[in-house]
């Protein structure tokens, strides 16, 4: 990796400002995953035994941006961490106006900022009014973004070095995430960053063949300019999950009540002529197991590539699970985006999770099998094989934006070796 991280810089005595990503499933002040959290441990740790002290700082939820709201506070997350790491965890309740808490710190210390989403500075978005002239929104957009440079000045304000170990939010060019590193001398990477990127990076740009990238998911929208980048890649492409229909039907196949977007016929045809061009196996269903509705009690029956009126597809079929374990087991690269079918219903879960089976040998036989966020991780976590993995990204719109190809602002923007 070419931008410096927490092992290129002299700790002792500093105060480090760094971003996690603590954005954790949290119900009546319960931290129900603590995935994210393990994840950031060893930067804190690493800046702690090395004479450092720690200022935190995550969002947490989609809170409105017009200040506190006690669902959305890291308050429960600061003290979990505090149990965590065996020592105290300060909380600063405004990230804001932390000067106070922050001139308080010694050597050793760790200070959690509260939500840096509950200021709409953090984000730095805005959408035009209706009745809004451009001229007034451009405006109002031009002293926003003077806010967010403010916001990240204080941000900087409270350290001496800056890491970004917040992968999950490295798309995101928001005060916390990129403008803060204006304001500090030194940026770095957390090595959990330096660990996404490293996988990632080798997958896409140096990959050892065969390269196998599996992409599923309910759009193909979503998707695109994933499925576009991809393509120049890898050597065998699967496609399951509900975005697979779109891709049936281009083919000229029914696909009943199956989820089918009208307007991308067109792309996934191109997509299909593309693949065949540069000689990439493109796999798509050939069996699927469907419903009569939209329900974990639904009236199912194993069908072909030809859906049935008034019937979904689900999940893949039996045949077509094989199929993809097939292609999965001689690949030395493996890049995994999105559930083959509904696997929170028990009825259309066996293909994800015969695919997610047939990935976890990958590792075992000396390849590299990353798991590139989102729903795939609940997957892989709810299949019991998370260890048999060799990589599970933590960033769901961010790997697929490092899957597209994309420069990541919270990346570009650190410090070069």
């Amino acid at each position: 990796m070419d931008k410096k991280t927490l092992r290129d810089v002299d700790l002792k005595g500093k105060r480090v400002v760094m971003r996690v990503d603590f954005n954790v499933p949290i119900k009546e002040g319960v931290i129900k995953d603590d995935t994210r959290i393990k994840g950031a441990l060893p930067s804190i740790k690493y800046v702690l035994d090395n004479g450092g002290s720690l200022v935190l700082m995550s969002h947490l939820g989609r809170p409105a941006e017009k200040g506190y709201e006690a669902d959305f506070s890291l308050k429960p997350v600061a003290e979990y961490l505090a149990k965590m790491l065996g020592r105290p965890v300060a909380f600063a309740p405004d990230c804001a106006n932390a000067d106070k808490e922050v001139a308080a710190m010694k050597p050793g210390d760790v200070l959690m900022l509260e939500n840096t989403r509950f200021y709409k500075e953090e984000q730095g978005k805005l959408k035009q009014k209706e009745g809004q002239s451009d001229e007034e929104f451009k405006a109002k957009k031009a002293e926003l973004k003077e806010k967010q440079q403010l916001l990240a000045k204080k941000f900087a304000s409270y350290g001496d070095i800056y890491c970004n170990d917040a992968f999950g939010s490295a798309h995101r060019a928001h005060a916390s995430t990129a403008v803060v590193t204006k304001f500090l001398p030194v940026s770095v990477a957390g090595f959990l960053m330096e660990k996404e990127i490293a996988y990632l990076g080798s997958a896409v740009e140096n990959p050892v063949r065969p390269f196998v990238a599996i992409l599923g998911g309910a759009k193909v929208s979503d998707k695109l300019a994933v499925v576009q980048n991809l393509l120049g890649k890898v050597d065998t492409l699967i496609i399951g999950g509900g975005m697979a229909y779109t891709f049936l039907k281009a083919q000229g196949h029914d696909i009943g009540a199956s989820l089918c977007e009208l307007d991308q016929l067109d792309y996934a045809r191109d997509m299909i002529a593309k693949a065949k061009e540069r000689g990439v196996k493109l796999l798509l269903p050939v069996d699927n197991v469907a419903a009569d509705k939209f329900a974990a009690d639904a009236a199912t029956q194993i069908v072909g590539d030809e859906i049935p009126a008034g019937w979904m597809a689900l999940d893949i079929g039996p045949k077509t699970t094989e199929l993809y374990a097939e292609a999965i087991k001689g690949a030395k690269t493996v890049v995994w985006n999105g559930p083959m079918g509904c696997f929170e219903m028990p009825a259309f879960s066996k293909g994800t999770f015969g695919v997610c089976a047939a990935v976890a040998e990958v590792k075992a036989n000396g390849g590299v099998s990353i798991i590139g966020g989102g729903d795939s991780v609940s997957a892989v976590n709810k299949s019991g094989l998370a260890d048999k993995m060799s990589h599970i990204s933590t960033g769901g719109g961010a790997s697929l934006e490092f899957l597209e190809g994309k420069a990541l602002p919270g990346v570009v923007s650190l410090s070069d070796k």
